[in-house]
């Protein structure tokens, strides 16, 4: 799917003019790529998390730049670690009919059969690199662990290939499974050892 936003480009100045720009609501960013020659913008803070918080990073965003349509996806941010504003943005360009690599997050759902038998679920990957072309990009892969029993585990050969995009990731990458936890294991360990001790009679 892809979105719109407004953008305004701007000449590279000092770093006082940018900071004004932030306490203006507005984000210093530069686009990129496919072609399109390094361009030095201004995006709505507000606008690009409304954006972002809807779709997601992977969505397609259509701005107008120079008088032309041009489609991008959210490249590298900066965000200040404690106020939490978004400093800077890049912004690549893409060809929708090229196909590109991009990670996506990796969601379970249901409830493991196995974790209800007292096994633990496990999330072994929270990510995985996929490929596809822009308008196929997944924001997340949901991966249903409902028929896990312990023991068992979803690796990414298990997951669907017919939703529009390749996992890059190894066929082998394990993604979730069902364990016993250690201390579990040793204490039947240490019961049954119990168990099996004969009892010692005084003469």
């Amino acid at each position: 799917m892809a979105v719109t936003l407004a953008v305004k480009e701007r000449e590279v100045r000092p770093r006082s003019t940018k900071e004004k720009l932030r306490k203006q609501g507005e984000v210093p960013a530069v686009l990129y790529g496919n072609n399109v020659p390094n361009t030095a913008l201004t995006v709505s803070e507000k606008d690009l998390l409304k954006i972002l918080r809807a779709h997601g990073k992977n969505t397609v965003i259509t701005m107008t730049v120079g008088g032309k349509k041009v489609q991008s996806l959210v490249g590298e941010q900066q965000v200040d670690t404690f106020t939490k504003q978004w400093k800077h943005v890049d912004f690549v360009a893409v060809d929708m009919k090229e196909k590109i690599e991009v990670t996506a997050e990796v969601v379970l759902i249901n409830d493991a059969k196995g974790a209800k038998s007292g096994g633990t679920l496990v999330q072994n990957v929270y990510e995985l690199t996929v490929s596809a072309t822009p308008d196929n990009l997944p924001e997340k892969i949901e991966v249903d662990v409902a028929n896990l029993e312990i023991g068992d585990s979803i690796t990414v050969a298990d997951l669907s290939t017919e939703l529009g995009y390749e996992i890059v990731d190894a066929p082998e990458e394990q993604v979730a499974s069902v364990v016993v936890e250690q201390n579990e294991v040793e204490e039947e360990s240490s019961a049954t050892t119990e168990e099996a001790e004969p009892e010692l009679v005084e003469d």
